[in-house]
């Protein structure tokens, strides 16, 4: 069994057995879902999905909607946070139009997985249709079939869309059985009033929701096309047995939708990091996920999985290159 020799080979590294801590526990991760004792990270990719919420408009953001099409902007530009550490890090960059509120001109380097422009409100209705749902999951793995043929055995996943921290908060709170105030935070800003206002409008779309507790009907419902394509992403990922890079608070609700749709997922995935964002640390807990770091982030875009990628290098590093007792003549304790 693999995982019976990575950690036989991990202990016999000139160190005491655990020194290394959670990269140990890391590498022999990579090692397994790569299926090697030698593995090696090859042509990482970074997805950024982005995709308008309607309800943005009922006043749950401090930023306008109008803003997502511009940060998308920003980020074919190379001018936002996410661009500056995947060329840090040598990870390609792959912007995704899952739904965007926008017509972007069509010689942009921008991938066109666009459902419409933007969802619905889900205050008194649905967000997005079934079949647009379906259409979502559909889209999103076919942005990692192409990604996957290129080589690649890494990939992470970031967002853009602003409203989209009350849908992930919303779909938390039903498919945890968490109230919304544990699950909802500041997003892009808010102030207390606007927290208050905005955990209103979001217990009351809970309360106007008669539908079940299916993971498909609770996405459809209350999703967002970029998180939806994400969700469909991961779960494709994960089939090719790639390591699933998970970000802050919106990738994270996507993976929660994904580990109901394919508990195994789980096996696959690594946590980037612990946000700033309130119900992060608890989504997290409900996952029973030890991020790699907690840095206060808050930002989305995939930054945490760009910051984290260097220490799955340094796991994958210690593993290939570093001395054991034997080879290094180092007498091991008895």
């Amino acid at each position: 069994m693999i995982a019976e020799e990575l950690k036989k080979l991990i202990d016999n590294k000139t160190k005491p057995i655990g020194a290394l801590g959670m990269l140990e526990a890391l590498a022999s991760q990579i090692g397994s879902i790569l299926g090697t004792t030698t593995p090696q990270l090859l042509n990482p990719h970074l997805v950024v999905f982005a995709a308008d919420h309607g309800i943005a408009m009922e006043g749950v953001s401090a930023f306008p909607q109008e803003v997502t099409r511009q940060m998308v902007l920003n980020f074919l530009n190379g001018g936002a946070a996410i661009n500056v550490f995947c060329r840090q890090h040598d990870i390609h960059l792959q912007v995704v139009d899952a739904g965007v509120n926008y017509d972007f001109e069509r010689n942009l380097p921008l991938g066109d997985g666009k459902i419409a422009k933007g969802t619905a409100s889900f205050l008194q209705g649905p967000a997005m249709t079934s079949e647009q749902a379906e259409q979502c999951l559909l889209n999103g793995k076919a942005v990692v079939d192409v990604i996957a043929a290129k080589g690649c055995n890494v990939i992470g996943f970031g967002e853009m869309g602003i409203g989209n921290t009350s849908s992930a908060a919303v779909l938390m709170s039903k498919l945890c059985g968490l109230p919304i105030a544990d699950c909802i935070g500041r997003g892009t800003g808010l102030n207390d009033e606007q927290l208050l206002r905005k955990q209103a409008i979001l217990e009351q779309a809970v309360a106007n929701y008669t539908g079940t507790a299916n993971v498909f009907e609770l996405m459809a419902y209350f999703g967002g096309f970029e998180l939806l394509e994400m969700t469909g992403a991961m779960l494709a990922a994960a089939e090719k047995n790639m390591v699933v890079l998970v970000d802050g608070f919106i990738a994270t609700a996507a993976f929660l939708c994904a580990s109901r749709i394919d508990p195994e997922i789980k096996h696959k995935a690594v946590f980037c990091h612990e946000s700033n964002e309130k119900g992060h640390r608890l989504l997290l807990a409900q996952l029973d996920a030890k991020p790699l770091l907690g840095l206060g982030l808050r930002l989305g875009e995939g930054t945490g999985c760009a910051l984290a990628y260097p220490l799955l290098k340094s796991a994958v590093n210690f593993l290939n290159e570093m001395a054991s007792f034997e080879s290094a003549s180092i007498t091991n304790k008895s």
